[in-house]
């Protein structure tokens, strides 16, 4: 899912890659095969799923792939918006994890200090998946991440509402703004979103930056400007509240839940909170595109599965098992299952969406979903800042919709 993450420097990078060169010369110079774990083998993971129940899903699949390769796992699990610093601290300390699990859009990144080892070198099979994803884990023409499975965006309604009121899922954006209007009442908006000043904030953007055929790296064209108005006018008109600027994914879900929005753009993830609540009904559409029959291009969201440099060449080769093992058929169905997530081996899709139909729209929209760094690379943390910042500038009426991105980057 799509979080807050920690900035991460180019100083830091630079350092982070100096400290592993040291380790790479150890890893090449490194002899023995452990890809088959010896006896007390002990593979040391370090992720972020902090909180249940995704915690003891994935405590499940790495159970099952320690047994499966023989070792013993020694897992350290941080806050996420602390790993990428606390990978850098390891990798100057020479205390690299054997495995790491990293938020797509930080695997370009990592990889480019050296840290991580391509996938390659070991011949992890990446066959079957789908090519945005290997994108998202691609760096110089290298896969370095995998992920078993993966979220996105769609649109949540309130059946009972929108029934009420006799209106249908909106598929355009003039519908949009059409059914929320009419869907706002005293006590309930039409729409929520997030726009806060975070990366949940340009996550919730882009699907109707990219939709409109504009992307990210030419934010003064009118199509992203275009979009930013649809914003600006949804909480002109009262359709939206002025409180989104503050909201988060989750407070977004919460005002969904107390009926106090309509509609919602939101993921997969606040789904088991959804199903929670005692009189709730609702369902899920597409994101609605300004055109009708331009296709909905949302985020890509997820985690991906690494072999870091730790210096140790036969552990590194054992890593790179456990990788392998965790991205199995088996375990991709599992972990898409019980966390409402999308298997990435598009071969697995429609067995997967029969047998859990509610994640029908996400695993469409996964289809055309895009990396955040496929088109900018390690520049596009640094552009999610100008995204998020424009869109507050344009929503509190600091800037026209024409001048906020410019007025953004110019800070």
């Amino acid at each position: 899912m799509l979080k807050t993450k920690a900035k991460i420097t180019a100083t830091a990078f630079a350092f982070a890659a100096v400290i592993m060169g040291c380790s790479r010369e150890a890893s090449e110079n490194s002899t023995g095969d452990m890809s088959k774990g010896a006896a007390g083998s002990v593979l040391r993971i370090l992720d972020y799923y902090i909180n249940e129940p995704e915690k003891s899903h994935i405590q499940i699949a790495l159970d099952h792939c320690a047994t499966e390769l023989g070792v013993r796992i020694n897992r350290e699990i941080v806050p996420d918006n602390t790993l990428v610093q606390k990978v850098l601290q390891k990798a100057s300390a020479r205390t690299l994890p054997d495995v790491l699990m990293l938020d797509n859009p930080n695997v370009q990144q990592i990889a480019e200090s050296g840290v991580l080892a391509p996938l390659i070198d070991f011949n992890v099979p990446t066959a079957g998946y789908a090519k945005n994803i290997l994108a998202a884990g691609t760096y110089d023409g290298k896969v370095y991440g995998l992920a078993p499975t993966v979220n996105t965006l769609a649109l949540f309604y309130n059946k009972k509402i929108l029934s009420a009121a006799g209106i249908a899922p909106p598929t355009t954006w003039a519908e949009l703004r059409d059914s929320a209007k009419k869907l706002t009442t005293r006590d309930t908006y039409g729409l929520a979103f997030t726009a806060a000043a975070t990366a949940e904030g340009s996550w919730q953007f882009l699907p109707f930056m990219w939709s409109n055929g504009a992307d990210e790296s030419d934010l003064s064209s009118p199509k992203v400007s275009e979009a930013l108005q649809l914003f600006i006018n949804l909480v002109k008109n009262g359709s939206v509240s002025e409180s989104v600027v503050n909201w988060s994914q989750s407070d977004v879900n919460d005002q969904f839940i107390a009926g106090k929005a309509a509609m919602m753009i939101n993921g997969p993830w606040n789904m088991p909170k959804l199903n929670q609540s005692t009189g709730l009904d609702y369902g899920i559409a597409q994101i609605p595109v300004n055109i009708a029959g331009q296709t909905p291009i949302t985020p890509l969201g997820g985690e991906m599965w690494t072999v870091p440099r730790t210096g140790d060449k036969g552990k590194m080769a054992l890593a790179a098992r456990f990788v392998e093992c965790i991205n199995s058929d088996e375990n991709q169905l599992a972990l898409a299952e019980q966390r409402l997530t999308v298997p990435t081996k598009t071969a697995l899709v429609p067995q997967f969406v029969a047998k859990v139909p509610s994640m029908k729209v996400f695993a469409e929209q996964v289809a055309s979903a895009r990396s955040r760094t496929g088109k900018l690379g390690v520049k596009w943390h640094d552009t999610s800042v100008v995204i998020y910042s424009a869109v507050q500038l344009g929503l509190t009426g600091k800037a026209s919709s024409a001048d906020a991105f410019k007025q953004a980057a110019a800070k």
